[in-house]
C-alpha cells in the first residue's frame, strides 16, 4: 500500500539524518549552547514547509526558543502613467525589510537564529540570514543541498540559503521535495521537507539539552499545559529561564 511505501521512505530519511547529519546538528547545538550560557538568545524564524509553531511552547520543548517574525504593510498607491516610474536607486525590498526588522528587533550580536528553505531559493529566509549575519548573529540554515544545487538562486545577492548561513544542516530531501514514485504517475508525490525540517530542529534541541546537562546546567523546558500540573510547572520553568537564560 502507498501509505506503507511513504512510511518506508520516511524511514530512509531518518537513516540519512542519523548517518549523515549528526555532525552538523551537533555543531549547531554547541553554538547555541555557548550563546545561551553567555547570555545570548536563540531565535527561530518561519521555516517554510517546516512549521516553526511545532517548536514553540511545546511539551518537552525548550523555553529558550524564541520566535522571530515580522510583517510590513505599506499603502502608497500611484495612478496612471506614474505607476511604473523608476526608483532613484534600485533596492531589494525583501532584503531591506529583513534588515529593518532585524535592526529594530531584540536580536543582538552573538545570538543564534535558525532559518529554513527546502530549495534554498526562497528569498525571505535568505534575506533574514543575510540581515542577521550583518549584525553578528550566528545563522543556522536547514535546507536540501541536493535540491539547491540543481537550481539557480533568485535572491538579489546571488546566494541561496546555504551560502547565506554560517552553519548548514542538510535535511536530505530529494530534488523537488516530492519523494514517492507511483506507477502510473509521471511525477513523484508526497513531500518530505516538513517532517524532515521538524526532525532536524528537534535533533538540535535534544543536543542542546544533552550539552547543558553535560555542563552541569539544568535546561528550562515545558510540559503539556493540559496536564493538571502543567501551568504551574511551566510558570516555574519560565521563571527559571528568565533568571539563568537557558
Amino acid at each position: 500500500m502507498l501509505q506503507i511505501d511513504y512510511l518506508n521512505r520516511v524511514r530512509t530519511l531518518i537513516d540519512d539524518l542519523e548517518s549523515k547529519a549528526t555532525a552538523e546538528v551537533n555543531a549547531a547545538a554547541e553554538t547555541i549552547v555557548q550563546a545561551l550560557v553567555a547570555g545570548k538568545q536563540f531565535f527561530i524564524s518561519p521555516l517554510g514547509h517546516g512549521n516553526d509553531g511545532d517548536l514553540l511552547h511545546r511539551a518537552g520543548g525548550l523555553v529558550a526558543v524564541q520566535p522571530f517574525r515580522f510583517a510590513f504593510s505599506i499603502t502608497d498607491k500611484t495612478g496612471g502613467i506614474e505607476r511604473d516610474r523608476p526608483r532613484e536607486q534600485e533596492i531589494d525590498p525583501g532584503l531591506e525589510q529583513a534588515r529593518c526588522a532585524v535592526r529594530c528587533s531584540r536580536m543582538r550580536a552573538g545570538d543564534c537564529i535558525i532559518v529554513g528553505s527546502v530549495s534554498g531559493r526562497s528569498t525571505a529566509p535568505v534575506s533574514i540570514a543575510i540581515a542577521a549575519g550583518e549584525i553578528g548573529v550566528t545563522t543556522i540554515g536547514i535546507t536540501s543541498l541536493e535540491y539547491s544545487s540543481r537550481i539557480e538562486p533568485i535572491h538579489s545577492s546571488g546566494k541561496n540559503l546555504a551560502a547565506a548561513c554560517d552553519i548548514v544542516i542538510d535535511n536530505y530531501v530529494p530534488y523537488g521535495d516530492a519523494s514517492l514514485e507511483v506507477e502510473g504517475l509521471a511525477e513523484h508525490i508526497v513531500p518530505l521537507s516538513g517532517v524532515a525540517t521538524i526532525m532536524v530542529c528537534w535533533m538540535v534541541k535534544t543536543q542542546i539539552v544533552e550539552k547543558l546537562l553535560q555542563r552541569g546546567l539544568q535546561p528550562s523546558y515545558y510540559i503539556s499545559a493540559n496536564r493538571p500540573d502543567g501551568p504551574e510547572f511551566n510558570k516555574r520553568m519560565q521563571q527559571q529561564f528568565s533568571e539563568q537564560g537557558y
